[in-house]
């Protein structure tokens, strides 16, 4: 079972994390409820830092803030030392609110509005990863009005495609971000953000996708790449100051999940690219990664109350829990698997194979299908693990369902980091007829 860092069953037979009881958690704060282990955010975070941590080359550790983006979470990751990549001016505003310093902000999205970019410069972001021509001329004029220059990166898509769901796929010819170098595109917007006045270039960056298990992909990323550098190098005289890796690398959330490990993919990210500067003749760039899924994932959990079981001879045993699609959208979105216990029968024997679903009006709102359980109760509290990447930011309203609370726990004590929404929340936007 994939479960935080702090993790154990007490004497209760009940599930703990960071010394808080789980029961007791849901008693207080209700349920659906998200539950992050601090530690194990901290924990990840500093083998982030030690694993990119290399002598001969110069590196920074992002956190990729759509993995889960709240003023805490960013507030934590900022005092553990990384910087911060956002794709909206949302994820921007909550960024600055929790205390980045704008040069160690990242501004993402393959279609960033004016005001985004308006907001960006106000902000004084340390890049702007440009990803359309489009963007290129629109920035390089608003920094014209303010007579600033800023520096950026421009996406490229190399052209591989990892193994990984295609919806986060992003590294293939025919992704929707980025230049892709096989056509000449990727050439060309070095060439225009090289002519384009108060554009500075440092570097390229290249994500290919998330959840992804094997280290060979970033290899052969890293070999492309620097090829690119190397053309251009020659062709226009541009020298690549930044390399900057995208993140994506894959977590366990099942028993036949086998994920690299952050140690393997920092000596992997590391070496190949000391590596092919040294054949290729170039000068090492600084390396820049942005893991986001591998920093938060494993730490968080979602509990939900059990309502409804429902036994269909030689077919299913049914487990309906308060919750669902509106808090967990990822196995309806992309067919992602889970486990799940009973975090009030935490080392009780399983006995029963069942299927969690949710409460939605929708057949396909399933969460975890044919997982072996204690014998199953109403009332009982089922916990998901491995949901604190994905899961509260996807979460939506649908059945005008309330979001749920999210708490961090740590040492035995819990702190409500997001407030579960209410009733009058999900009419607080609308305007009456009358």
């Amino acid at each position: 079972m994939v479960l935080p860092l702090t993790a154990k069953i007490n004497k209760s037979n009940h599930l703990e994390i960071g010394g808080c009881d789980l029961v007791d958690l849901a008693k207080e704060y209700l349920t659906p409820l998200f539950v992050y282990d601090k530690d194990d955010i901290s924990s990840q975070c500093n083998l982030y830092l030690d694993s990119f941590s290399h002598r001969s080359l110069e590196t920074q550790v992002v956190y990729a803030s759509k993995a889960f983006s709240c003023l805490a979470i960013c507030q934590l990751v900022n005092q553990e030392g990384l910087g911060i990549d956002v794709s909206s001016a949302g994820e921007l505003y909550v960024a600055l609110k929790a205390g980045f310093d704008g040069k160690k902000v990242f501004l993402h999205g393959n279609n960033k509005t004016e005001s985004e970019l308006r907001m960006a410069l106000d902000a004084k972001v340390g890049r702007i990863v440009v990803d359309s021509f489009n963007e290129m001329e629109l920035l390089s004029q608003l920094l014209d009005k303010r007579q600033m220059n800023q520096s950026i990166m421009i996406r490229i898509t190399p052209g591989i495609k990892p193994s990984t769901h295609q919806y986060i796929q992003t590294g293939q010819v025919d992704s929707k971000f980025g230049f892709d170098i096989d056509s000449g595109l990727a050439k060309q917007a070095v060439k225009r953000a090289l002519a384009l006045p108060h554009l500075d270039l440092k570097g390229f960056h290249v994500h290919i996708g998330s959840q992804i298990f094997s280290l060979h992909s970033y290899r052969r990323v890293i070999e492309v790449i620097f090829a690119f550098a190397k053309e251009v190098s020659n062709e226009l005289d541009f020298k690549l100051e930044e390399l900057n890796l995208g993140g994506g690398l894959g977590i366990k959330y099942v028993a036949t999940d086998q994920p690299s490990s952050i140690q393997d993919y920092g000596k992997v990210i590391c070496d190949n690219v000391i590596s092919q500067a040294k054949s290729l003749k170039m000068p090492i760039p600084k390396i820049i990664v942005e893991p986001g899924r591998s920093i938060v994932g494993r730490a968080g959990v979602t509990l939900y109350r059990v309502g409804t079981i429902k036994k269909v001879p030689k077919f299913k045993n049914y487990v309906a829990v308060n919750g669902g699609m509106s808090d967990n959208l990822r196995p309806m979105l992309y067919g992602s698997s889970y486990q799940a216990l009973l975090a009030n029968k935490a080392g009780s024997q399983l006995k029963e194979e069942v299927t969690i679903v949710g409460h939605h009006c929708e057949s396909g709102d399933v969460l975890v299908k044919d997982v072996m359980l204690p014998d199953v109760e109403v009332g009982d509290l089922v916990c998901t693990p491995a949901t604190g990447a994905y899961g509260y930011v996807l979460a939506n309203n649908y059945n005008k369902q309330t979001k749920p609370a999210v708490i961090l726990v740590s040492k035995g004590k819990a702190r409500l980091i997001i407030r579960r929404e209410t009733y009058e929340d999900l009419v607080r936007l609308d305007e009456p007829l009358t």
